[in-house]
């Protein structure tokens, strides 16, 4: 077999940058796999916000106490709070929800590189402040037993960062990428947000109509393909949303066995078979993308970040009209 050689960035601080090409010779990837390297390769402004040892509740809470951490100058994690996090009303906000399975620190890792893939795809948009939403998705079983565990779990989660969301300014502008369970996360959080408003809960910014945008990009969403239907369980949500994208995969080997999950309804996942585009509501910019032919039957976010035409795909669907009204 012919030796390869692949450049690594220049850039001796980017530990991340160098991860990814050493990933990308080891995996064998192609230019489509790997995309272009973090240019340039700027320390990101990432937070970390965990629930991670929290405990489950059944509805929005008043109050929470998550772990906050910022991720400093030397690339280490040193705690905050959240009063710190949100202290600068006009930068806009990109906040991450990853997927099952991962740990704290795989989570952070994950959170960074769509901060730099963000910044490579985007170099002409405002500056982002990237929030990771890190919650308990260890491994915990086999993986239908892990799985409904998770599934159940989201809920809370779902509660958790609605009660996050609900301390942002309504003028902020918002992205939010959802992978996995953290679409479900994303979309039961903007049911509890839409539907206390509604109830007139006034302790919390509001979120329909509100004047900042809000793009959301769900990536291999493991929620019922339903959710988003007009009598489906989340659609209120989408009277927070400005722009969806949807970003799917129809031979995805996890997201095939999402009907396993839920023991009443039995629907395939919205991130396997998509939506059709008339539930979306006429001032809703929707956009959806299946990404087979290019992720195959992986469920992992880290193929999804490291394709170039779907890292654009994501970054792009996050980061458009994210500018003060």
């Amino acid at each position: 077999m012919p030796m390869r050689l692949i450049t690594l960035p220049q850039t001796p601080r980017c530990l991340l940058c160098v991860w990814t090409a050493c990933v990308a010779l080891v995996m064998g990837w192609n230019s489509e796999g790997i995309g272009a390297p973090c240019a340039p390769c700027n320390h990101p402004d990432v937070w970390a916000v965990s629930t991670r040892c929290l405990p489950e509740i059944c509805q929005m809470p008043f109050s929470a106490q998550p772990k906050v951490e910022r991720l400093n100058e030397n690339n280490c994690w040193e705690r905050s709070d959240l009063a710190s996090l949100l202290s600068d009303s006009t930068q806009p906000l990109m906040v991450f929800i990853h997927g099952n399975r991962y740990k704290p620190s795989e989570a952070h890792q994950q959170g960074v590189l769509l901060a730099k893939r963000s910044a490579a795809c985007c170099p002409n948009a405002p500056p982002v402040r990237t929030v990771i939403f890190s919650w308990p998705s260890e491994q915990d079983g086999i993986l239908l037993r892990d799985g409904r565990a998770k599934y159940d779990r989201a809920f809370t989660e779902g509660h958790y960062l609605a009660w996050l969301l609900g301390h942002i300014e309504p003028e902020r502008p918002v992205a939010i990428v959802g992978y996995s369970f953290g679409g479900f996360i994303v979309m039961e959080a903007l049911e509890d947000l839409a539907a206390e408003e509604k109830a007139g809960r006034t302790d919390f910014q509001p979120w329909i109509n509100r004047p900042g945008q809000l793009n959301v990009v769900l990536v291999a969403a493991a929620i019922r393909c339903d959710a988003l239907a007009p009598h489906g369980p989340y659609h209120e949500a989408l009277e927070c949303v400005d722009r969806l994208i949807l970003i799917n995969n129809s031979s995805d080997k996890v997201l095939r066995f999402y009907p396993l999950l839920e023991r009443t309804n039995r629907a395939q996942a919205l991130g396997y078979v998509g939506m059709p585009g008339r539930w979306a509501s006429p001032n809703l910019e929707f956009i959806q993308f299946n990404a087979a032919s290019i992720v195959g039957k992986q469920h992992r976010f880290p193929l999804y970040m490291h394709s170039a035409s779907l890292s654009t795909r994501i970054c792009d669907g996050a980061m458009a009209g994210l500018a003060l009204p």
